[in-house]
């Protein structure tokens, strides 16, 4: 005794040692219990509605309390020094000076099912109660002294508020469970237990006839059943549960459910195992196939599928497989029905998920470096090789190797074999994985190889520029020598043959020899031109192409005309082909040419020269296409920047020994300009279109300057490129300026009724992503409105505020001496200048796509009494024309796209120009025309990264079109 009262004075801090004395004072211990060693003391609490039990083992010094505290607590306390003042007085146990009782229960058989009663039982008897504790232990009740434990508020809680008569129904499982963890329950006066656990009926399984039926029945343990929900097994008061079944079952399983023999699987596979978890089945017959106990397991089918495996993974039981596993339910194969492990086939699922990514009944597909991976890990997963997946097996590094044959290339990529021939890799297919970022690749003959990822870093863009310079034969365009020779320096291989021919192109143009000019030719050529001829004739002699990219206005034309050789086509545009004629006659007199145009055109036959234009180029396929010339020049090489077009592809037709492409804007919104302009002069040097945008136009235009770089370096020997600024000094000072007119009162309604009519409904559907058709419409009305309103259908107006401003000002220029230029995109605006100019007395010409003898018009106004002012639309007019007579020029409608607005003024500033040039834009003040010039401000640079002029393609986008319209 002495040691457990010492171990609770030492845990108990003074606070709860004083609590424990104030509660022995209090009389509130109460002995139950003295096993010798142990014994059992109650602590009651707040006026006995709550007691605390308290077990001292004496002999070991040690206690624990129903409170729950880990070290000493009050009620630890109180127990001790109660226990040793009963033993210091000779009572084995602690007792209160007035009798305490505890709460009792009687059960009793009633009309409605089982009724309870609680009662203070002390020996006096049993004194039953209605009130809740909490009434008797605040003396608002009459009632003995009591004691009450946890368990007995359990039971007050499950009762929620019943006093009287029959237990309810919906709380009877609760109060059960509570029942069965206090002192005295008696059911009409004999003792008895209690479970919360319900007790559940049954299904069973019994013979009928042949078949077997299925039955819903009681549970045998049953002894006495009460209405309100609760059953009798023996001295044991439990709950009759709810089986977890269907309405159906419900409605059919008390009848019986019948199977036919022929249903004995579905019954042992399907309708069994359903009832697993749900409700307890009984088999009343020895007929049910015999079941046996067999772990599950996985299996993997997986075979080839084209370059891909497909593996399908399924749990079965047996070896054979006598069940399947199917979504959830166990399919019965034959023979014996397994018994099922829930638990292995969720272990065999993770196995399946984690280690090969499979479900089970679920194809999945694996291609490429993930078919490869995917037999790796299957060959680990079931510790042997797999069948038929020899195509997939992982073999060692690959070697590339590199041979040079003549001007050709022998590249292969091999992983080497000890014992037999190497297995090699398609080079094309090294490529493809490697640009798309992979680490394996596949064999020719099957199996794979780590991609040689270090050597490709270093090389890669070089062998996929020389393979895509091949032609379907194999062979390597000439023009991709230089490509080849780079990759020869860096493997210190020996260069091809036939690039010693090249090398002086390849050092820079310093290196090329003067080209001897022909005989013929009469005029002096300018340094520039001298060495454009140069670089032309050096090409030609190396079988090569060029793309004379010039400047507008620096002689293209005469440099063509000095390194041509041969019988020669000329393919120019309609509005140019009299320009052509005359530079021809001018420059090189003895060269017969031939204009071959209009309807009764043919080709003579002693023709030096043919020249025809890019329409003919296309309706003449066969007469053009079908012979060969030495020497083909496409002027305006822009014409077939798309190089899907019929032109195009007649371009393409054409056969020619040096094929010369001329351009002032080789690439004016896509590199794929570039593109077909390139595959008309060098065929192959870019390879395949696809493969230019994949990689190429797309890297520069999202502003890889590492792919910038070396398509620059690719095309720089067979592009010249020289602005005026550059080679020209002495050509005049080219000024541009903005005149801003304001919009009349008119004017302005009409424009803004444009605005209001298309803005909400095109910004939507850009907004949504719709046409980008919608809004250039809109904005073609919007920029028509802000020039003239007659512009605008529907609308009528006299003149316009732009077209008074343009009136004003040619008066001045007029009158200073000057010759001015008027460009418009629309012929229908310049309809509406004319009157204006002949109301001011101003003399004009107009030439434009209707315009019959352009060569007159242009000659006329060159001459120096002709008419001061040409009206020229965009289209007929903004190419090929010298004219070189006019000083200033008015664009009367800006366009997004510089380009165009450069083309059309460079037909004033050019050679042989030698007064200052003033351009003009004429803009409507708060229209979208002031949009547009700052477009043009981020467009300047118009996207010739090849040429490394800009960093990026700039044609329209869907932003610019939101931003022009907002």
């Amino acid at each position: 005794m002495q040691a457990v009262f010492d171990a609770v004075r030492k845990a108990s801090t003074p606070a709860v040692w004083s609590s424990g004395i104030a509660l022995v004072r209090a009389d509130a211990v109460l002995g139950e219990t003295d096993d010798g060693d142990r014994v059992v003391v109650r602590v009651a609490l707040k006026g006995g509605m709550l007691s605390r039990t308290v077990t001292l083992w004496t002999g070991d010094g040690d206690w624990e309390c129903s409170c729950g505290a880990k070290t000493a607590c009050e009620h630890a306390a109180a127990a001790v020094i109660a226990l040793k003042r009963a033993r210091e007085s000779g009572a084995a146990l602690p007792s209160p000076k007035f009798e305490v009782g505890r709460v009792a229960y009687r059960l009793r058989r009633g009309p409605q099912g089982i009724e309870l009663e609680r009662g203070i039982e002390n020996s006096a008897g049993f004194h039953p109660f209605e009130a809740t504790l909490v009434a008797l232990a605040e003396r608002r009740v009459e009632a003995p002294a009591f004691t009450a434990t946890q368990a007995d508020h359990d039971v007050e809680t499950a009762l929620a508020g019943h006093r009287r008569g029959a237990l309810p129904r919906p709380s009877v499982g609760k109060l059960l469970a509570a029942l069965g963890r206090v002192e005295s329950v008696t059911l009409d006066g004999v003792a008895v237990r209690t479970s919360g656990d319900p007790l559940l009926p049954r299904v069973a399984v019994e013979d009928n006839g042949e078949g077997f039926r299925l039955v819903l029945e009681d549970p045998p343990e049953i002894d006495e059943r009460f209405t309100n929900g609760l059953v009798r097994s023996g001295a044991l008061l439990r709950p009759l549960g709810e089986a977890k079944l269907t309405g159906r079952e419900l409605h059919e399983l008390p009848r019986g459910l019948r199977f036919a023999p022929d249903d004995v699987a579905v019954l042992v596979t399907d309708v069994l195992p359903s009832f697993e978890g749900r409700v307890p089945v009984a088999i009343r017959t020895s007929r049910l196939p015999r079941t046996v106990a067999t772990p599950p397991r996985a299996v993997v089918q997986a075979s080839r599928q084209g370059e891909g495996i497909v593996a399908l993974a399924t749990v079965v039981y047996g070896d054979p497989p006598v069940a399947r596993v199917d979504a959830g339910r166990l399919v019965h194969l034959g023979g014996e029905v397994p018994l099922r492990d829930t638990r292995g086939e969720e272990r065999l699922v993770r196995s399946l998920a984690d280690s090969l990514g499979l479900a089970p009944g679920v194809a999945q597909t694996f291609a490429g470096a993930a078919a490869v991976d995917f037999k790796r890990r299957l060959d680990a997963w079931t510790g042997t090789p797999s069948r038929g997946l020899e195509a997939f097996h992982l073999h060692g590094p690959i070697v590339p190797r590199v041979r040079l044959e003549g001007d050709g290339m022998d590249l292969s990529f091999e992983v080497p074999s000890a014992g037999g021939a190497a297995r090699r890799a398609d080079p094309d297919a090294v490529v493809r994985a490697w640009r798309a970022g992979e680490s394996l690749v596949p064999l020719l003959g099957g199996g794979w190889a780590p991609l040689p990822s270090d050597w490709m870093a270093r090389f890669g863009d070089r062998i996929a520029d020389l393979l895509a310079a091949r032609d379907a034969q194999g062979r390597l365009a000439r023009a991709a020598l230089g490509d080849l020779a780079k990759l020869a320096a860096d493997l210190d291989l020996p260069p091809p043959p036939g690039f010693r021919a090249l090398e002086t192109l390849a050092a820079g143009f310093d290196a090329i020899p003067s080209a001897a000019l022909p005989p013929d030719l009469h005029g002096t050529l300018r340094h520039y031109q001298q060495r454009g001829v140069d670089w032309l004739c050096f090409l030609r002699e190396a079988r090569l192409g060029a793309l004379l990219a010039d400047d507008m206005g620096l002689g293209k034309t005469v440099q063509a005309l000095c390194a041509i050789r041969g019988r020669t086509l000329v393919v120019a545009p309609t509005s140019v082909l009299p320009n052509w004629m005359e530079e021809i006659r001018r420059f090189r007199p003895a060269l017969r040419a031939c204009l071959y145009h209009g309807p009764r055109r043919a080709i003579e036959p002693d023709a030096d020269v043919v020249v025809t234009s890019y329409a003919l180029l296309r309706l003449d396929d066969g007469a053009l296409a079908g012979r060969p010339w030495d020497t083909v020049v496409l002027d305006e090489a822009q014409t077939i920047k798309n190089p899907e077009s019929q032109v195009a592809q007649a371009a393409f037709r054409l056969e020619a020994g040096f094929r010369v492409a001329m351009s002032g804007t080789p690439v004016e919104n896509r590199l794929d300009e570039l593109w077909s302009q390139m595959h008309f002069a060098n065929r192959g040097l870019l390879g395949g279109r696809r493969d230019f945008q994949d990689r190429y136009a797309r890297a520069v235009a999202e502003g890889d300057a590492g792919a910038a770089s070396r398509l620059r370096e690719r095309i720089r020997p067979f592009v010249l490129r020289r602005l005026k600024r550059e080679v020209a000094p002495e050509l005049p000072p080219r000024t541009e300026a903005v005149l801003h007119c304001e919009l009349s009162l008119d004017e302005r309604r009409v424009y803004d009724a444009v605005r209001a009519a298309t803005y909400d409904d095109v910004v939507a559907r850009l907004s949504e992503g719709g046409s980008v058709l919608a809004a250039l419409e809109a904005l073609l009305r919007l920029r028509q409105a802000a020039c003239h309103p007659a512009l605008v259908p529907g609308q009528h107006a006299e003149t316009s505020s732009k077209v008074e401003l343009l009136a004003e000002t040619l008066d001045t220029v007029i009158a200073e001496g000057h010759k001015a230029l008027v460009f418009s995109q629309w012929t229908a605006f310049l309809d509406r200048i004319e009157p204006r100019l002949r109301e001011a007395s101003i003399p004009f010409l107009r030439l434009d796509g209707s315009t019959v003898d352009r060569g007159e018009v242009v000659r006329r106004f060159q001459d120096e009494a002709g008419p001061p002012v040409m009206l020229v639309s965009l289209k007929a007019g903004g190419t090929g024309l010298n004219l070189t007579r006019a000083d200033h020029v008015f664009l009367m409608d800006p366009w997004w796209n510089p380009a165009v607005e450069d083309q059309a003024a460079d037909r004033a500033h050019r050679i042989g120009q030698d007064r200052p040039v003033l351009v003009y834009r004429i803009v409507s003040e708060e229209t979208v025309e002031e949009r547009i010039l700052a477009l043009q401000a981020s467009k300047r640079a118009i996207a010739d990264a090849a040429l490394g002029e800009a960093g990026r393609a700039a044609a329209i986008t869907r932003d610019d079109l939101l931003a022009l319209l907002a």
